[in-house]
């Protein structure tokens, strides 16, 4: 049996499984939100709202100039030119929500979890670390997020 046909039904077999139990674990697992300050609340909403228009250079626009994109099954991205691109074909409906946050200084991080929309369930978590800029406002250094639904290796395995 090839290597694609094993993946393949390792695939169907744990698509089935995470099917059936995936609602309970994510539901019983989900964490309390909490409202943000106003300027730690302002990342999550203007992000949000670039995000829902498809707008990958105003995505780019809250990241410091030198930030990061760490999402899954990408290679790392760095800097807002390439986080533009990165984010070019992004859009649709979202709804972020924050978990825990923190500040110290000029380096701050917001923990939360990704939905469509209210009420639904999380199809992932994220983290973003910020920098206060000279202007007065929090923008991301890094946003590493990943989805809840479990993602199969189907690399072929050296012998």
């Amino acid at each position: 049996m090839k290597t694609s046909s094993i993946c393949s039904v390792v695939f169907w077999a744990a698509s089935i499984a995470c099917c059936q139990e995936s609602q309970g674990v994510i539901e019983r697992d989900k964490q309390p939100t909490i409202t943000l300050p106003s300027d730690f609340g302002r990342v999550l909403e203007d992000y949000e709202r670039a995000w829902r228009k498809g707008d990958s250079l105003a995505l780019a626009d809250l990241f410091t100039e030198d930030g990061f994109v760490l999402s899954p099954g990408s290679p790392m991205v760095r800097g807002r030119r390439e986080i533009a691109k990165h984010y070019r074909h992004a859009g649709g409906p979202l709804l972020l929500s924050a978990v825990a946050f923190s500040s110290d200084g000029t380096v701050g991080l917001i923990i939360g979890a990704f939905s469509d929309r209210p009420g639904n369930t999380d199809r992932g978590k994220f983290t973003l670390t910020l920098r206060w800029d000279r202007a007065g406002k929090w923008l991301i250094f890094s946003d590493m997020d990943n989805g809840n639904t479990p993602q199969l290796d189907c690399r072929p395995v050296s012998q």
